[in-house]
């Protein structure tokens, strides 16, 4: 059975209402035998007559009576999407569906999350902190719509998009001495190293590229303690347990609030971000305003670096 248009019964609550054909035509800019036909269409469509035709006026029947509430929610329930689907497209409500590093909000996500609830208050905002691997993962499953991930990721039916942040390792003591110099690889394996990342171990980036680097030059690297958090390693350096690798960013206010002292590795570590989302897979306005909010901001973040 073929189902009544919308059209249609926005002409036969017009009709019901107005009382007559002409009337409801003018109404609706439309000719009247336009819409006299779009009901006959209507009323063969239900199998059932809505009016009863007068020389005066039109009346509705009973099956016409019945109808005209339904149609009435119906015609309510569509101006009601419509007004949500605006207020979507538009950014005045939705939901912002996000994953990043867990350490991002040790220098972005509170600005990000601040400056959108500003700019967009009807917008719920959901920001996961997860390892760069397992938010590459959960946009490619579709959990998430974006994430700000660090390179190099499994970019499997992923889009990822040019390198929008550049960050550096830095090598953090609270022994000067230990500072004073650029670090090398040499020196990594003799000192008394704390690391992070200690469940990503064989996935974090700048793991895989201390191996890399330490197995070139034959150097083994034994770390004396691993953690989870950056800020945990960063507390254990400013209690003189040993020394850590930290992004300067990440670390850049508790090494200052701590007194800690860095150098930076020889030769560098540099760390590229970038935004990734499912290929081929639908963004809503609100995540894409945010990922635009969060790359503004992470470009002033990267002013502020002291080497380029």
């Amino acid at each position: 059975m073929a189902l009544p248009t919308i059209r249609q019964l926005e002409y036969f609550v017009s009709a019901a209402r107005v009382g007559t054909f002409a009337g409801a035509a003018a109404e609706n800019h439309i000719a009247q035998p336009s819409l006299s036909e779009q009901i006959s269409v209507l009323e063969r469509t239900l199998e059932v007559a809505l009016f009863t035709r007068t020389s005066r006026r039109l009346l509705l029947t009973d099956a016409g009576k019945q109808l005209l509430p339904r149609a009435e929610r119906v015609l309510a329930d569509m101006r009601e999407f419509a007004e949500w689907s605006r207020r979507v497209r538009s950014i005045e409500e939705g939901t912002v569906s996000f994953g990043t590093f867990n350490s991002a909000h040790l220098y972005l996500l509170t600005e990000l999350i601040r400056e959108f609830h500003r700019q967009y208050p009807g917008v719920r905002i959901e920001v996961v902190g997860l390892n760069s691997s397992e938010v590459a993962d959960r946009v490619r499953n579709g959990e998430l719509e974006a994430g700000l991930v660090q390179l190099p990721i499994d970019d499997r039916e992923l889009e990822v998009t040019p390198s929008v942040f550049r960050d550096q390792v830095v090598y953090v003591s609270r022994n000067p001495d230990h500072t004073r110099n650029p670090v090398d690889i040499a020196s990594l394996g003799d000192r008394p190293l704390i690391l992070s990342e200690a469940r990503w171990s064989h996935d974090d980036p700048l793991r895989v590229s201390l191996t890399e680097i330490a197995q070139r030059d034959g150097v083994v690297i034994r770390p004396i303690v691993e953690v989870e958090f950056h800020t945990h390693s960063l507390e254990l350096a400013a209690e003189g347990v040993g020394d850590t690798l930290v992004s300067y960013h990440v670390g850049k206010n508790l090494m200052e609030s701590r007194g800690l002292t860095w150098a930076p590795l020889d030769p560098p570590i540099v760390e590229h971000y970038a935004f990734v989302t499912r290929r081929n897979g639908a963004i809503s306005p609100a995540t894409a305003q945010f990922m635009r909010l969060a790359h503004r901001i992470l470009q002033t973040i990267a002013t502020d670096a002291p080497f380029s």
